[in-house]
């Protein structure tokens, strides 16, 4: 009976994360800066007929490795090139995430109300929603980290499986290595040892098993890695190791989240709507891992602290680097709320928090109605508006009546439908914030009104998208003179002169820019140009600059 309810609870899981995360990923094109360019290098991979190598503006790149690149190229060739086809293999890993985290809760709760409820917060926290339906490598490293966890503990609770649960987590590290590099192993490793130094038990490790496990992680990490030493021996070295690697350890990609607040804040902001349950549950963690013998909160606790250790010492701090801590954060949210729950000491505190909740809730739509007065002229379809503002106020009429009944359990799965009514809501109201966050519209425009033979100048955050969606030859303008964080094989434009000395070249050039770039341009061109705004889309402005006399 025990296998039956389970086996419905993952069915459960199966086909509400599918519908959340595969459905409506073609409404809105791929987004600059980031998911143009992953899908650009699969996209390239394809042109350049290569599986082992990763390209970007016609030469090899190594920012990541190759895991994610496979599954994105894969995804290209089965299904086009297109944004529900990028997007796929994001989504059914988030799918994979929350059933792993549901047979890990299961595993380590021994309660199934415990895994299903922590299942259900990951899906529908905000930031786990978002990589799920976008085009990232985080989702795919996050969920191998889960997996090789899983295994490991699988293989710690069941020493008489101990050899197979501990190859397959190896076989895990081993993946996430090959999607974002050696971290895969040293989030995993420090993590073991932490709780087996806690346990006790460092001689788990000390086996044979263990070393038919490290052959397994050798046999999946070695091949790609020696393969590309070889074809490329230090520009590999250089670019993956040193660059994009050493120096993000020791230099902030970005000077402002380089604080200790960051990431702390970043994990409460992304587990919206639960984040006042994950508070709680942090501060509860304590007396839990004093109380239980229960080895599981302790494993949490030392997966938590690995992750958040490493990130919080690299200066390079990103929101996505973090992601591999939420899957532990919604196992201790999720037996945080079942206890309480079940302790009639404490359900004051629920009542507390889902009332807290309920008018947040509200608030939403509130928020929503005056914004869109205020911003009507950026709004070109209010149905959204009016979708939003009702959903809204029917959810925390539902929550509030669940509380009023002392229905605390229906209240509390009811939070999770925040972050899917902004996803249904996503038809009506994409084309109102899709010109600012794509370069698909104006690239498009672009290639109907003109014929484009030469090089294309871009902002920096366009060039990547306008390189996509137009498949032509492209440069950076951008007079900071501040190069992309791994420099690309591109022109890059910093100075009136540089700008001046390419216009010269080209009879005609197209630019797709940024407002604050138009100046420039203008400037640059002086007397000597004929200088035009074609159309502005969004935030981009499209450009044609033709030399007098040509």
């Amino acid at each position: 009976m025990s296998r039956n309810k389970s086996a419905r609870d993952i069915l459960i899981l199966i086909v509400v994360s599918g519908l959340l995360f595969l459905l409506g990923n073609n409404i809105i094109s791929l987004t600059n800066d980031n998911e143009v360019f992953y899908a650009q290098t699969a996209k390239e991979m394809i042109q350049q007929n290569t599986w082992s190598t990763p390209y970007l503006f016609g030469q090899p790149q190594f920012e990541k490795p190759i895991f994610s690149y496979w599954l994105f190229k894969l995804a290209f060739v089965i299904f086009g090139v297109n944004a529900a086809a990028a997007r796929f293999f994001p989504a059914i890993f988030g799918i994979l995430g929350v059933v792993t985290l549901y047979w890990l809760g299961l595993l380590g709760f021994k309660d199934r109300s415990k895994a299903f409820l922590s299942s259900i917060i990951l899906m529908s926290g905000g930031m786990y929603i978002g990589l799920a339906k976008s085009v990232f490598t985080d989702m795919f490293f996050s969920v191998l980290i889960m997996m090789s966890f899983l295994f490991f503990f699988f293989a710690y609770a069941n020493q008489k499986k101990k050899l197979i649960g501990l190859i397959l987590s190896a076989i895990c590290m081993g993946f996430a290595v090959l999607t974002k590099g050696p971290l895969g192993i040293l989030i995993p490793f420090l993590a073991v040892v932490a709780f087996l130094l806690i346990k006790k038990n460092l001689k788990f490790l000390f086996c044979k098993d263990a070393l038919w496990a490290f052959l397994f992680l050798f046999i999946t990490v070695a091949p790609w890695y020696m393969l590309m030493i070889q074809k490329y021996g230090n520009t590999f070295i250089n670019e993956f190791i040193l660059n994009d690697n050493l120096r993000r350890a020791v230099e902030a990609q970005h000077g402002g989240h380089d604080t200790w607040y960051y990431y702390p804040s970043l994990i409460v902001s992304g587990m919206l709507p639960w984040s006042l349950f994950v508070l709680g549950a942090l501060v509860f963690l304590y007396k839990g891992v004093k109380q239980k013998e229960n080895s599981f909160y302790i494993f949490l606790l030392c997966w938590i602290g690995s992750v958040f250790l490493i990130f919080q010492a690299a200066h390079s701090k990103v929101a996505n680097y973090i992601f591999p801590v939420f899957a532990p954060i919604a196992l201790l949210t999720g037996g945080f709320i079942r206890d309480i729950l079940s302790n009639n000491k404490h359900k004051s505190i629920l009542y507390v928090v889902l009332s807290v909740i309920s008018f947040f809730v509200l608030a939403i739509p509130i928020a929503l109605f005056f914004s869109s007065q205020k911003y009507a002229n950026y709004i070109t379809n209010r149905a959204g508006v009016y979708f939003l503002v009702t959903g809204f106020l029917l959810l925390a009429a539902a929550i509030l009546f669940c509380i009023y009944r002392k229905k605390l359990s229906a209240a509390i799965y009811l939070v999770g439908a925040m972050v899917p009514i902004f996803l249904c809501s996503l038809p009506l109201t994409h084309n109102n914030f899709e010109p600012y966050i794509s370069s698909k519209d104006a690239s498009e425009y672009l290639l109907k009104n003109s014929r484009i033979d030469n090089t294309i100048i871009c902002s920096k955050t366009f060039v990547r998208g306008v390189k996509y969606y137009t498949d032509c030859d492209v440069a950076v303008l951008d007079m900071s003179g501040k190069q992309f964080f791994s420099k690309h094989p591109i022109i890059f434009l910093s100075s009136d002169h540089a700008l001046r000395e390419f216009l010269l070249k080209q009879a005609t050039t197209y630019c797709i820019v940024g407002k604050s770039s138009v100046g420039d341009i203008k400037r640059a061109a002086a007397a000597d140009f004929e200088v035009n705004v074609l159309k502005v889309i969004g935030n981009e402005y499209i450009i044609k600059v033709k030399r007098l006399g040509a």
